[in-house]
């Protein structure tokens, strides 16, 4: 006798990806509370406060620190998916007008496949590869304009910011959690060691803060605690759940998510070229996860044994 175990696994896997794609959807609201909230030019003060408050929070409330190799597997996860790829991010966001910066962040997928090949040992997927092109065209229709202009600077800064992320997400995977840490206390350690990476960094490049008033002051707390002390906890959650390359591809909702945001906030018009491109890019992330999905298991379970009784002679 079997018992098929489809839908449970299809309902546990679909639901994983339902809250890990609020993750992505979450930053792509971050471009309109930057612009409209936070002081101008500040990018990497912008950064640090993102992420070392929240990590600290996150350690009081935790309670427990990385230890063994985790030390240092906690400093390079946090170095690469956080205090590398928010400066390169914002780095390229600076430098490449007209939504180049998005497109390049779209290649997210396209190197996260490439790392899971040699890093988790998963076979090429051509599926997968197809439906990372078709978003790639997808965030290019919707964010790119006829006068975009390309910079050496942004460009590598935007290619590498879009590596670190996939290596981070890739390794995530490879590397679990230890035994009793959940993925609160993993993103606590991350957002800590990717914040004080950006710390000497915010300090030598902008010097001291600036002064915040009430609207700047709500904007970082939102971006904090929202975007990324909870959003983040999402993100590692289903990276420990779902494969890393299906993850990956739920990236290409933050830039429909910030148009989408710009277009009903800031009422800023989309045109039928970049509507189609909302539903390309949306057809691209989905085909991500299709072919990733994990297949119906089912459990044999062997037939009962009818004792056989002999009558005595």
């Amino acid at each position: 006798m079997t018992i098929s175990t489809t839908a449970r696994t299809g309902n546990s896997y679909a639901g994983t990806l339902a809250l890990t794609a609020l993750t992505p959807i979450v930053w792509g609201s971050t471009y309109a509370v930057t612009t409209e909230f936070l002081p101008p030019d500040r990018p990497l003060f912008t950064a640090l406060v993102r992420a070392l408050p929240a990590g600290l929070a996150l350690l009081a409330i935790t309670r427990i620190l990385p230890r063994g190799v985790w030390v240092g597997r906690a400093a390079a996860l946090g170095l690469l998916n956080i205090g590398a790829f928010f400066p390169l991010l914002f780095l390229a966001a600076y430098r490449l007008p007209g939504g180049v910066a998005g497109v390049l962040g779209a290649v997210a997928p396209m190197f996260a496949l490439g790392l899971a090949t040699v890093v988790l040992a998963e076979k090429p997927n051509g599926r997968k590869v197809i439906a990372g092109l078709i978003g790639v065209f997808g965030v290019a229709l919707v964010v790119l304009r006829a006068n975009a202009q390309l910079d050496t600077i942004g460009v590598v800064a935007g290619l590498a910011g879009a590596a670190s992320m996939a290596a981070g997400t890739v390794l995530t995977q490879r590397w679990g959690r230890p035994d009793g840490v959940g993925p609160l206390a993993l993103t606590g350690w991350q957002l800590t060691a990717g914040g004080l990476f950006i710390l000497p960094l915010a300090l030598l490049i902008e010097g001291a803060p600036p002064a915040l008033n009430g609207q700047a002051v709500g904007g970082y707390l939102y971006i904090g605690i929202v975007g990324t002390a909870a959003a983040y906890w999402l993100w590692f959650r289903g990276i420990s759940k779902v494969p890393a390359t299906s993850v990956a591809f739920l990236g290409l909702l933050s830039p429909v998510s910030a148009a989408v945001i710009g277009w009903i906030a800031l009422g800023q018009a989309l045109s039928p070229l970049q509507m189609l491109g909302l539903v390309i890019a949306l057809v691209g992330t989905v085909l991500g996860q299709l072919a990733g999905k994990p297949k119906a298991a089912t459990v044999t379970v062997p037939k009962p044994v009818v004792p056989v009784l002999v009558a005595a002679r």
